[in-house]
C-alpha cells in the first residue's frame, strides 16, 4: 500500500518511482514534516522490489528553495539542533537508497535543495536551474561534507563562504550536475534515462552502486575486494549467461 503524504507526492509506474517535493506555495522549502516524509518514502521505496529507479523533482517553479526559515524563526536552540538532525536523516535516507536516485532539478535549488541533489546518485538539470549554498548568510553551518567530495575542497569553500548563486553550466563544470537540458525537454529526458536504467537487471545495478559507494570509503585494495564480492553475489543472483547469450548476434529487439 502506498503511504499517504502531505508534503510530497509519490508515483510508481513501470519500475520508476517519482518523488515530487510538493510545497509549491513555499517553493518546496524543507520543513520538519517533509524531512520525516522523505525518510518514510525512501524507506518504503527501498523495500519495494518493483522499484528499480527513483526520480526526485519539485512541484511548481522551484526544485527546493532550502530550509523553511519561517518554521525556524520560532525554534529554540535545542529545537534547531533537532531540526538539523531531521534534515541529515532525510539526506541520508536518499543517499542510502539501494536503487539509483536521480535528482531532476528544473529550477532553483538552494541550501537543502542542493543537499538533496548531492545525496542523489546524479543530477539532471534544466538550463534554467540555479544553485546556491546560502547557509553562512543564514548564520548556520551546512553542506560541508557532500559538496567537497563532489567539487573539491577549494571550490566548495568558495561556494560556501560566498553563498553566491551559480547556474547549471557551472554546476556541471564542478561535477554537481551531469547533464543539462532545455526546460521543456528535462522531464522526458529524465524519464527516458530512468527507464533505460530500470531495464537492466536490478540486482546488478544495485551491486554496482553499492560497490562504488563502499569502495570510495576504503583503500584501493579494499575496494577491489568489495567489487569481487559483488561479482560473486551477482553471478549467484542473476541469469548472467542469458544476458550475454546474444553477444555477437543481430539484435532482435528483445533482452532478458
Amino acid at each position: 500500500m502506498t503511504p499517504t503524504f502531505h508534503t510530497i507526492l509519490l508515483d510508481v509506474q513501470d519500475r520508476v518511482a517519482k518523488v515530487t517535493l510538493n510545497r509549491p506555495d513555499s517553493r518546496n522549502a524543507l520543513n520538519s514534516l517533509m524531512c520525516a516524509e522523505l525518510v518514510q518514502a525512501m524507506t518504503a521505496l527501498a523495500a519495494d522490489p518493483a522499484v528499480h529507479v527513483v526520480l526526485i523533482t519539485g512541484a511548481g517553479p522551484a526544485f527546493c528553495a532550502g530550509a523553511d526559515l519561517k518554521e525556524r524563526k520560532t525554534m529554540s536552540t535545542p529545537e534547531m539542533t533537532a531540526r538539523r538532525v531531521q534534515g541529515f536523516a532525510a539526506y541520508g535516507a536518499i543517499e542510502r537508497m539501494p536503487q539509483p536516485v536521480i535528482a531532476v532539478v528544473h529550477g532553483p535549488a538552494f541550501g537543502s535543495g542542493c543537499e538533496i541533489a548531492s545525496a542523489s546518485d546524479f543530477v539532471l538539470a534544466s538550463s534554467e536551474a540555479v544553485f546556491c549554498y546560502p547557509e553562512v548568510g543564514w548564520g548556520t553551518v551546512g553542506a560541508t561534507q557532500r559538496l567537497p567530495r563532489i567539487a573539491g575542497a577549494r571550490k566548495a569553500k568558495e561556494l560556501l563562504f560566498t553563498g553566491r548563486r551559480f547556474g547549471a553550466a557551472e554546476a556541471r563544470e564542478i561535477g554537481l550536475v551531469n547533464h543539462i537540458y532545455e526546460p521543456g525537454a528535462l522531464a522526458d529526458e529524465a524519464l527516458a534515462m530512468a527507464r533505460q536504467i530500470a531495464g537492466a537487471a536490478p540486482l546488478t545495478v544495485r551491486l554496482t552502486k553499492r560497490s562504488i559507494d563502499q569502495g570510495l570509503a576504503t583503500t584501493r585494495e579494499g575496494a577491489m575486494a568489495i567489487e569481487l564480492l559483488a561479482i560473486e553475489e551477482n553471478l549467484r543472483g542473476t541469469n548472467w549467461q542469458q544476458a550475454i547469450a546474444g553477444f555477437g548476434v543481430a539484435d532482435s529487439g528483445e533482452r532478458a
